[in-house]
């Protein structure tokens, strides 16, 4: 099957967060079956190192956005054999600092941008002579090449439209515009009104993607029902539960050729579940490399996230700061909010020797913190799904999680079944109901065999892309056919 795969982001190529490495791994594991793979995603100032890998392709792009005519090019990554990834090269709309914004502040010209993004994937679709069997499009940054594509499909002249695919990773992200950015797509009024773009008088991306994609998908079976509920579904409910029948909900898996314990470049020391003295010496290595008290009897917490308040960082800063009188120590890395940030901050000035903070992003120090963590913290709101939880639970550190999405659906808590428990879940939202997590796990760490039998079985959880590739795989087989 020729499949496309369409994403403003993709590890390793550019990354700002899980669906990076969601499109990466699923389009990784797909060729490994033999599949013919097509990527295309947006060239951004950051990707410079791959461009010596890469040749221009004889293609030019000249896309109207409004009414004026864009053109651009695009270059070609070879990854395999049946894996090629088609960058697109607009210097203007994308050599720029950030992917989405800088500073906090999203691009003024967002809308601009990723209209022509999504055009371009769209003609690449209908004009290479290889074209796709089907698209497989991911969150609000492509969510409009299924509406192009149905357009296409209603005005005629294209002899086979490929059915297409949306993803959505996070339904709180929606790419919502003014009005007056609807003009930039070129498409008739009638795709600006309720049953269409138009969300509260806004031109929404996501809105367009959830009516005009032939199906949907999200990146768990909890948060696939949970966004049917208006708690969870930001204000589609009304669209997800008109399309609830062709809505899937499909876990995420793990690239455990960069998540693991074994020759890991970015750990310090090797460690499997047969012999773990190597998580110890990671810990005290990690302790050392952040300025903590190098310990192996004080519990240490990971946390790795953006500094949001959908990651339950309200909740989490007050904690912190009423339990870290009992000792524990706390490894945080991420970027966000800047109350966020200055607040932890302000945690670790007063606890120089038990909390550490890191802004910003090291894929090295996450691997290290992941692994060297006793325990991982993942408070969030909502997570619809979740992939750090899933690396702690394969390095050995016990994930904390609040029982929603993906993390309902990956960690059994201890509460639930001690037998078979491998992480500690909460479900209120609230500062109590975390704190008496914290405490469970305080007390779960005196009783280290409990502890080691918890992560043994933790490190034995597969969550590969087998599984996860093949339920996609049997969902393009039906729309194909």
């Amino acid at each position: 099957m020729k499949i496309m795969q369409v994403a403003g982001e993709c590890f390793p190529y550019s990354k700002t967060g899980g669906l990076a490495d969601m499109v990466g791994a699923l389009t990784k594991a797909l060729a490994h079956q033999g599949h013919e793979l097509t990527l295309v995603t947006p060239l951004y100032r950051g990707m410079e190192s791959w461009l010596s890998k890469t040749k221009p392709l004889d293609w030019k792009l000249e896309l109207p956005i409004g009414n004026r005519l864009v053109t651009g090019q695009i270059r070609v990554l070879q990854v395999s054999q049946d894996f090629r990834v088609l960058m697109v090269d607009q210097p203007d709309f994308f050599q720029r600092k950030g992917i989405y914004g800088e500073d906090g502040e999203d691009y003024a010209d967002n809308a601009e941008r990723f209209v022509f993004f999504c055009k371009a994937c769209v003609n690449l679709a209908r004009y290479l002579p290889d074209a796709p069997d089907l698209i497989h499009a991911h969150d609000w940054q492509s969510a409009l090449v299924p509406m192009l594509m149905h357009h296409e499909r209603m005005r005629g002249g294209w002899a086979k439209v490929p059915p297409s695919l949306l993803t959505l990773h996070n339904l709180a992200y929606q790419g919502n515009f003014p009005p007056a950015s609807f003009g930039l797509s070129n498409l008739p009024e009638n795709y600006f009104t309720p049953q269409s773009a138009e969300f509260y008088g806004q031109f929404s991306f996501l809105k367009a993607g959830l009516i005009h994609a032939d199906r949907l998908t999200t990146v768990s079976p909890t948060y696939a029902r949970e966004i049917l509920t208006d708690e969870f579904s930001c204000g589609l409910g009304g669209v997800l539960n008109q399309r609830a029948d062709q809505l899937h909900g499909i876990l995420n898996g793990v690239d455990y050729d960069d998540w693991q314990t074994g020759k890991n470049p970015h750990l310090t020391h090797s460690y499997d579940r047969t012999n773990m003295r190597g998580k110890a010496q990671g810990k005290l290595a990690l302790q050392k490399q952040l300025g903590l008290d190098p310990s192996t009897t004080k519990p240490l917490f990971g946390c790795v996230s953006r500094l949001v308040d959908q990651k339950g960082m309200d909740i989490l800063m007050p904690a912190l700061n009423a339990t870290l009188d009992r000792g524990y120590q706390v490894a945080l890395l991420g970027s966000g909010m800047p109350h966020y940030q200055e607040g932890f901050e302000r945690i670790a000035a007063r606890f120089p020797e038990q909390v550490s903070v890191t802004i910003g992003y090291d894929d090295a120090l996450a691997h290290r913190i992941e692994a060297g963590s006793d325990f991982f913290l993942m408070p969030s709101r909502f997570e619809p799904c979740g992939l750090n939880q899933m690396y702690s639970l394969r390095y050995g550190s016990i994930p904390i999680v609040r029982n929603v999405g993906g993390l309902s659906d990956s960690v059994v808590g201890l509460d639930e079944n001690p037998t078979q428990a491998d992480g500690i879940k909460f479900s209120d939202f609230g500062v109590s109901a975390l704190m008496q997590a914290l405490a469970q796990a305080l007390e779960l760490y005196q009783d280290q065999k409990q502890l080691k039998a918890m992560q043994k079985r933790g490190m034995a959880r597969d969550f590969s892309w087998q599984a996860t590739s093949n339920a996609y795989l049997e969902l393009y087989r039906q729309m194909v056919s």
